[in-house]
């Protein structure tokens, strides 16, 4: 990428799968130079699902747009020497390996700082860098699963339930890139140390603070339904579910003028955010029987023409081939030889850059156009 904000950002990527090819990612869509390191058999991300579009795999392609790929192999001090060059012109490195490995493999910034003072290694590892729990290993499930996320998803009663996507991982990779980000800005080099455990737990904020502050154990509650507002959560409809989202007073008195329901808008039991609360089977009971009269479609026409936060419950597919994800432009099509490989694009846009796309490196394509330009490798120290 030769244009955007990040423009003149240069940032080593030795990770692999997930969590850090999608921090790196994030920063090569904005413009930074993005150098993915692989080992010779490449990230096994490359190989992880059997659909392809040519020699592009769809998920390895959804997590490397926007690099260029060299081929070092860090087992040997040659591949370390190489990488220490590398880093000598660098901003950052971003890691994703277990601790053992990036100390192994010299990814540390008390290990880089001899080729660059200003040099940002950030690493996401499980559970640190360091601690007792550091080389255990780790990944979105088991997080998910040491967090209380399996047991705070799905409907009371049911077994532990993740997320249906890789919640920690992107989560993770996101912070990765603001810490990368901010030292960057700050203009010194340091190691940055971002853990799944400690940004899963974070997300948790207010259901954490409720047990911090007063012992209050969150618990499941069904239908997706909001621990607090209430009615917030999914509903029958005559032909379906839809998702309803009564946040104040104010839109629940809306609710049931537009509803055609006037005397629930001022009965005592329904009336406050803390009646509804305190009341929750009540309420529930009768919005659900009052919306199962009706399609979909008829309420969410009905109540979001009047402002009401209201929704169908659709699949991946529909959001994908959706009119919202069309306008907000979020499928990108890169071409190909092979015909268009399509990926989901990137959220944040700007007023003065418009997104480019470029295809995911094949493995080891750039090697010699990165590596050709720096001078013989020395011996590593």
């Amino acid at each position: 990428m030769s244009d955007g904000p990040l423009a003149g950002i240069r940032i080593i990527e030795v990770c692999h799968v997930l969590a850090g090819p999608f921090s790196s990612m994030i920063l090569g869509d904005l413009g930074a130079d993005v150098i993915k390191v692989e080992p010779p058999g490449g990230d096994m991300a490359r190989n992880i699902t059997s659909k392809f579009t040519g020699p592009y795999n769809d998920y390895f392609a959804s997590l490397n747009r926007n690099k260029r790929s060299v081929v070092l192999d860090l087992n040997t001090l040659e591949g370390q020497a190489r990488l220490g060059e590398l880093a000598a012109d660098a901003h950052g490195l971003i890691t994703n390996l277990r601790p053992e490995t990036i100390r192994r493999f010299g990814l540390t910034y008390e290990q880089l700082r001899r080729h660059n003072e200003a040099l940002v290694c950030v690493a996401l590892t499980g559970f640190g860098l360091d601690g007792p729990y550091a080389d255990k290993p780790a990944y979105d499930y088991i997080v998910q699963a040491l967090t209380g996320v399996m047991t705070l998803t799905g409907d009371p009663g049911a077994a532990p339930t993740k997320a249906g996507y890789s919640a920690v991982d992107n989560s993770t990779g996101m912070m990765g890139a603001v810490g990368m980000l901010a030292k960057i800005i700050e203009g010194k080099g340091g190691q940055v140390d971002v853990s799944l455990f400690d940004t899963m737990l974070s997300q948790l904020n207010y259901l954490a603070s409720g047990y911090l502050n007063h012992g209050s154990v969150p618990q499941r509650t069904a239908n997706s339904a909001h621990p607090y507002m209430v009615p917030a959560q999914v509903f029958e409809s005559r032909d379906g579910f839809l998702m309803l989202f009564v946040s104040t007073d104010k839109f629940w008195k809306k609710f049931c003028d537009v509803a055609g329901w006037p005397e629930r808008a001022d009965d005592p039991q329904f009336a406050t955010m803390t009646a509804r609360s305190e009341n929750r089977k009540a309420v529930i009971a009768a919005v659900a029987e009052l919306l199962r009269g009706e399609t979909t479609a008829h309420w969410v026409d009905l109540l979001g023409q009047e402002g009401l936060v209201v929704s169908g419950v659709e699949t991946l597919d529909q959001a994908l081939d959706g009119d919202i994800a069309q306008s907000r432009e979020m499928i990108a099509v890169i071409p190909t030889p092979d015909g268009a490989l399509r990926v989901v694009g990137n959220p944040i846009k700007m007023s003065d850059h418009q997104q480019r796309y470029g295809l995911p490196p094949l493995l080891g394509e750039h090697t010699e156009e990165v590596l050709g330009r720096l001078p013989k490798a020395v011996a590593a120290k």
